[in-house]
């Protein structure tokens, strides 16, 4: 029985450094959510002004587009950590002098490091697919600009990299069959070499809404938004059986598949741009306030909740959010211009519901969610829930009475999306509360319309019987209620992942 013993926990350490090795060192750095900030904006703040907003809300790490040195200066003494970019009109100067690189790290790093906390250098922007021919020139460029921090001795703790689009991925899922596009491995491949060899992270501009424009009817909504899903409507990869619930873990782990493809398997994934438009033309339909808050409050939380990928659930890739400010300069189609948190003037575009996440970000609408029905449920489903949320759930549903101010419209929707925020808000908006059994989803949309007042809202108390907490409560319909039972959120094992597969496996075999 004692070498049984041995050889399992001997099994479980192999399996188990078998799936952390390579990315372990950067599972060591806590991730942080990053915002980008673009100028093309027509009343954009001072840089004052800007660092005291930053500051307010809480935002410890940006990313400029450029090394602008006003805002630089302005970010001296602030615990901001920024990260600089070399724009790509100027990769072939750099590219082809050291001394013109050196003079970039002078002017732009030196000048200012350590009272301004830079971090780290992006050089050029999604060269290979906007700038193609430039990609000879790129890694020359950052090992210039590397050399220059050497001389400076900043190498360590300033790194550089540069951003990809995701096209350069093909084939993105399943993530086990994916791979760079292989007439640029004569480019990445020693890019990747570099950045194994300098620590430095592979940065990854990944934006799911365009995974879902690009591919409706077969990528859910609500896997792009961070919506919580039933195992049956999970991505599952067949290869790993990998089961993925949103569509940025799945361009991750591609990324990460696609690196070992070309043997590295010890550089790490930065995000450097993800986010969703809220508004958008007629072509692009889901560019609303609604998506763009649910997605981008979501994407906070999943970093902060620190639970990695599928493949690596031991890693959290750090995120960029794309972008602080709607950049209304920019020129069409009509969402380049609203993927913003904030309009220029620093008023939000929409107030994120971020609660649990720390203190960042200022404007937190834990006090202004609601919880209504999720769409395209059927209607027995819909209507078990609603039973029970006036039953056995005591939510106040007196107003979805015939005559009463929420009746109209008279269906079975709306009447349980009333109650369904009757009860979520009776829970105090507690965890779990806005679930019946997956046919709700928590919004930050106030759902209410005319004299019918929804109990979460500022409003509420207008209505004659606003009083939640009532002691009697009438159920919608005559027959039998109280047979679905609100799940409990229970803290959930993966029966999928990998390591905890192997495990199991081994128990049979030993």
């Amino acid at each position: 029985m004692a070498d049984s013993n041995s050889l399992f926990y001997l099994f479980l350490l192999f399996s188990f450094s078998i799936f952390t090795s390579g990315v372990e060192a950067g599972a060591k750095d806590a991730p942080y959510v990053g915002i980008n900030i673009g100028t093309d904006v027509s009343d954009l703040l001072s840089p004052e002004d800007l660092v005291t907003f930053l500051q307010s809300q809480k935002i410890s790490h940006i990313r400029l587009y450029d090394s602008n040195a006003d805002i630089l200066k302005a970010l001296s003494h602030t615990k901001i950590r920024v990260m600089i970019s070399v724009p790509n009109n100027q990769l072939i100067a750099i590219g082809s002098s050291n001394t013109t690189a050196a003079t970039w790290v002078q002017r732009n790093v030196v000048a200012f490091y350590p009272q301004t906390l830079i971090t780290s250098i992006s050089v050029g922007d999604e060269v290979f697919t906007t700038n193609p021919s430039s990609a000879p020139i790129l890694l020359p460029a950052i090992e210039s600009l590397y050399n220059s921090l050497v001389a400076s001795n900043l190498h360590n703790d300033i790194k550089i990299s540069t951003p990809h689009a995701a096209s350069i991925i093909l084939d993105t899922f399943p993530p086990s069959q994916a791979f760079f596009n292989q007439t640029l491995t004569p480019f990445l491949l020693p890019l990747l070499q570099f950045l194994s060899r300098t620590k430095a992270p592979l940065m990854m501009n990944f934006y799911p809404y365009y995974v879902f424009m690009q591919n409706k009817g077969v990528v859910p909504l609500d896997n792009s938004l961070f919506r919580p899903l039933t195992p049956s409507k999970e991505m599952v990869d067949p290869n790993t059986l990998l089961h993925y619930s949103n569509v940025l873990d799945a361009m991750i782990d591609a990324a990460y598949f696609s690196m070992k493809n070309l043997n590295v398997s010890d550089v790490v994934v930065l995000v450097t741009e993800s986010g969703w438009p809220s508004i958008g033309d007629s072509k692009e339909p889901y560019a609303t306030i609604d998506n763009a808050d649910t997605y981008n409050s979501n994407l906070i939380r999943h970093v902060f909740d620190r639970s990695g990928t599928p493949l690596h659930p031991e890693l959290t890739s750090s995120v960029y959010i794309y972008e602080l400010f709607n950049e209304d300069l920019r020129a069409n189609p009509v969402s380049e211009a609203h993927w913003g948190l904030f309009y220029g003037n620093s008023t939000p575009v929409y107030l994120l519901h971020v609660s649990g996440t720390g203190t960042f970000l200022g404007n937190d609408t834990t006090n202004q969610t609601y919880c209504v029905v999720m769409d395209d449920v059927d209607s027995k489903t819909l209507q078990a829930a609603l039973d029970w949320a006036c039953g056995p759930g005591r939510a106040n549903c007196s107003e979805i009475q015939p005559g009463e101010n929420c009746y109209q419209p008279n269906n079975v929707k709306n009447h349980a999306s009333y109650a369904f925020d009757s009860y979520y808000q009776k829970q105090d908006r507690a965890s779990g509360s806005c679930d019946f059994n997956g046919v709700a989803m928590i919004t930050t949309t106030d759902p209410s319309q005319g004299s019918c007042i929804f109990p979460g809202s500022k409003r509420f108390g207008t209505n004659k019987t606003s009083e939640v907490g009532t002691a009697t409560n009438t159920p919608m319909t005559s027959g039998e209620v109280g047979h679905l039972r609100r799940r409990r959120k229970k803290p959930t094992v993966q029966w999928y992942n990998p390591v905890i597969l192997l495990v199991l496996l081994a128990r049979i075999w030993l």
